[in-house]
């Protein structure tokens, strides 16, 4: 078989306008340095959270477990440098030996997959790289409802369980629907947007983290928190994810309800920063400016306000684009960790699941991973991920 064309989903983004050329040089620096430094101390297990020194390890069937390798995978993009793609070989072929024997996947895959599998075939025209994201593409549409038009959540007793955070799975879907020409994928991802607007985006543009659904009949029963502060407040790594998966719909499919819908979000996830546009892991908790702060979710939403840039007229493009550069900026000089050579991880500040108290004010691979995509399109980075 024929090596394929080698796939570009955006144009490269403008070159910043807030953040100086020296500062991104130096932040950039910063980061290839602390994937210097894990590499040299050897990663087998999937790094999750990072108190102080080394990130913990999970099991690669755990749904962060894309988030290494994909910074790997960039870095390779942008140096061309050997040692980045040999070590992020190997982590699709270990993901898919967890698939096939002892199976803990579920909704997460295209956070899986997207990162390594797809990634690599973009990057290299690996064919096994194709197939395994392909098969990620099918377990996902797998697990469609069609009662209720929604991608089941999680495994166990969840059955009519929907989460914010799978609108980042859709761009798996999308990938294979271009990839194979077959319509059925991208269909799957527009019910299940589709769905979110209507039951899980509210009009100010706040959103819920999870929607529960009668299985068999489809009717919404209930909201609840999940990992935010109530059902009816706004969890602001929810919000991002919401965000950056709305453009990522939008982008695939050109269809203005969806980039209504990530508008409306991003004009929410904007206005209710404070002044050093880093959120509390919710927004409307009380005393929400004595709250933890959420660095993943800042990350996550500068990457996507950066894609929302990309696909609107100008002004709107300007006001995108220099929030992005306001969060970046502020992540950069107020809770990096580069002059920190024994720990490893490059965010502090990030806030895994407050409800629980789990990974409170910890560094946490997925807001490094979108801190080092954020850069990288500020860098000219052509390729995407999601």
């Amino acid at each position: 078989m024929e090596k394929p064309t080698i796939i570009e989903k955006s144009t490269i983004i403008q070159k910043p306008t807030i953040i100086d050329p020296a500062s991104l040089d130096l932040w950039w620096n910063g980061v290839q340095n602390k994937v210097d430094v894990m590499l040299s101390r050897g990663i087998e297990l999937a790094p999750h959270a990072a108190q102080s020194g080394g990130y913990d390890g999970l099991k690669l069937d755990q749904w962060i477990s894309g988030f290494w390798p994909g910074m790997l995978w960039i870095l390779y993009d942008l140096t061309a440098e050997e040692r980045y793609k040999l070590a992020a070989w190997e982590w699709d072929i270990r993901m898919e030996r967890h698939l096939l024997e002892d199976n803990h996947f579920h909704h997460d895959v295209g956070f899986q997959y997207l990162p390594t599998s797809v990634l690599k075939y973009k990057l290299t025209g690996d064919m096994d790289g194709r197939r395994r994201g392909l098969a990620a593409a099918n377990f996902l549409a797998g697990r469609f409802n069609l009662a209720g038009q929604f991608l089941r959540a999680w495994n166990r007793d969840m059955t009519g369980w929907a989460i914010i955070d799978c609108m980042m799975n859709l761009s798996i879907l999308f990938w294979a629907s271009e990839e194979l020409q077959d319509p059925r994928f991208s269909q799957i991802a527009c019910a299940h947007a589709d769905t979110v607007i209507k039951h899980m985006i509210r009009g100010d543009g706040s959103t819920c983290h999870i929607a529960v659904f009668d299985p068999i009949t489809g009717e919404l029963l209930e909201h609840m928190g999940g990992q935010g502060f109530a059902e009816d407040s706004s969890w602001s790594r929810g919000n991002a994810w919401a965000l950056y998966g709305m453009t990522n719909t939008y982008r695939y499919t050109k269809k203005e309800k969806y980039l209504h819908a990530a508008q409306q979000v991003a004009h929410h996830f904007i206005s209710s920063l404070p002044e050093a546009m880093v959120p509390p892991w919710d927004f409307r908790v009380p005393n929400a400016s004595e709250a933890p702060r959420d660095t993943s979710a800042a990350s996550i939403a500068a990457s996507g306000l950066l894609e929302l840039a990309e696909v609107v007229q100008a002004e709107d493009a300007n006001k995108y684009r220099s929030a992005a550069e306001r969060i970046l900026k502020s992540l950069s000089e107020r809770y990096t960790a580069f002059d920190e050579p024994q720990h490893e991880g490059i965010l502090r500040g990030g806030t895994g699941h407050k409800p629980a108290e789990t990974n409170v004010n910890v560094s946490l691979i997925y807001g490094d991973y979108y801190y080092v995509e954020a850069l990288a399109k500020l860098q000219g980075w052509k390729h995407r991920v999601f």
